[in-house]
């Protein structure tokens, strides 16, 4: 029954039918052809998405939503500006500090790719070329699903259950992110050496850089107010996405005073549009996990994965073959819906912690949404600055080499992930 559903989701999202419903039409026919009684469907769809924890989605969306009307990102890029703008490849390192600090308000990939490029595409190609120019981008947007907040981690720690918690993850990928970034940085200056680019931006002064430094604390206070929160229990994931909703449009109504209550509306569908897509991969998933389960595919993968081998490093590297594979051909919150229940609690099994796997699960497919052929992400930059793919990629790869070493790094070397959750009681 099981490959019977695997097959036909996998021949209906070939033929073009959306992911949630290739999900759901292949659910039904396994049901259909098993006689199980259709009734079950809309009770346990409903139960899968009735969930206090995922109400955080919406509420982390929104919030990202809105901190990029309200002016976050050219606050962040001044401040970036004037402490990293006069070196060889500045503009660059302005990029990703600018990606690192949008990606501790946003939590999603695909809204900073969008608020980055629009914005920073047009000064760096002054500078750079254009493929390297809207690598920068995507490059420091990929980092958005990395440093908390995440929705990715979200949707992971709700499909594991009670043995990840929504803030262990999040500190999980603050090292790591800490890392990649401090990588990217300094494989932009690498690059830039190496083709000659000029140094541009103004020179180094502590006065700007303390102005910049007063007008941006208000904005860097927020991450700092609701995953804190979040850390020290003071609030649950969901209490501190609604304070982060409430933070985000103070801020942009009586501080920047760019956002207006006719912008309301459009990021209100924006944000619904992202959670009804996860909503519905959720409880289309929670048929497919019903009859898996039924069929006791987990059970019977555990017995063939540890008569394979009994080492937890092999597991984990056989998982990173896997989802390099799925990153390429399906949509992340997709492969994180039908995936980790399967392969979460064989990972416990072999007794690795379960938030070192779970971080290098969620690497593994943020890697994902920058690789060809359905690498989300790029599409999203190419379609903001016009560039063909082909000429992204070829100047992507170096970035995406980075982050595959810094997943090795992880996997190798487990405290780079743990010891900072582990410090904090997770």
């Amino acid at each position: 029954m099981s490959l019977a559903v695997v097959l036909g989701f996998m021949a209906l999202a070939m033929l073009g039918l959306p992911i949630a419903f290739s999900m759901g039409v292949a659910a039904l026919g396994a049901l259909w052809a098993t006689g199980v009684d259709f009734s079950m469907v809309p009770t346990r769809m409903m139960h899968a998405v009735n969930s206090f924890p995922l109400m955080s989605i919406p509420f982390f969306m929104l919030a990202g939503e809105l901190m990029i009307k309200a002016g976050i990102v050219e606050r962040l890029i001044a401040l970036a500006n004037t402490m990293v703008g006069r070196v060889r490849g500045g503009l660059a390192h302005v990029t990703m500090l600018a990606g690192a600090g949008l990606a501790t308000v946003s939590g999603a990939a695909v809204s900073d790719a969008s608020a980055l490029s629009s914005t920073l595409v047009p000064s760096l190609t002054k500078v750079y070329d254009r493929g390297f120019a809207t690598a920068i981008v995507a490059a420091a947007a990929n980092l958005g699903p990395i440093i908390p907040p995440s929705g990715a981690m979200i949707v992971y720690a709700f499909m594991a259950g009670s043995s990840v918690s929504v803030g262990g993850m999040f500190m999980a990928g603050v090292v790591p992110g800490l890392v990649i970034t401090i990588g990217f940085i300094a494989l932009c200056s690498w690059i830039a050496g190496r083709r000659g680019w000029a140094v541009t931006g103004e020179p180094f002064r502590l006065a700007a850089v303390v102005a910049e430094l007063k007008r941006s604390l208000i904005v860097l206070a927020m991450p700092v107010v609701v995953i804190g929160g979040i850390v020290g229990g003071a609030f649950t994931a969901t209490e501190g996405s609604a304070i982060a909703v409430i933070y985000a449009a103070l801020l942009g109504f009586f501080v920047t005073r760019t956002l207006r209550v006719a912008d309301l509306p459009g990021i209100a569908v924006r944000a619904a549009i992202t959670t009804a897509m996860v909503g519905a991969l959720i409880a289309f998933a929670s048929v497919i996990t019903y009859l898996m389960t039924v069929d006791l595919l987990p059970q019977k993968l555990s017995v063939l994965l540890r008569g394979f081998t009994d080492s937890p490093l092999a597991y984990m590297a056989l998982v990173a073959v896997l989802l390099f594979v799925v990153g390429m051909f399906l949509e992340s919150n997709a492969a994180y819906i039908m995936l980790v229940p399967l392969l979460h609690p064989i990972a416990i099994q072999y007794g690795i912690d379960p938030l070192h796997f779970g971080f290098l699960f969620v690497l593994n497919l943020v890697i994902g949404m920058l690789t060809p052929p359905v690498g989300v992400v790029l599409f999203v930059v190419c379609g903001i600055t016009g560039v063909r793919m082909r000429e992204l990629v070829a100047n992507l790869w170096p970035f995406i080499v980075l982050m595959y070493g810094v997943l090795v790094a992880c996997m190798l070397f487990p405290p780079l992930v743990t010891a900072l959750p582990r410090a904090l009681g997770y």
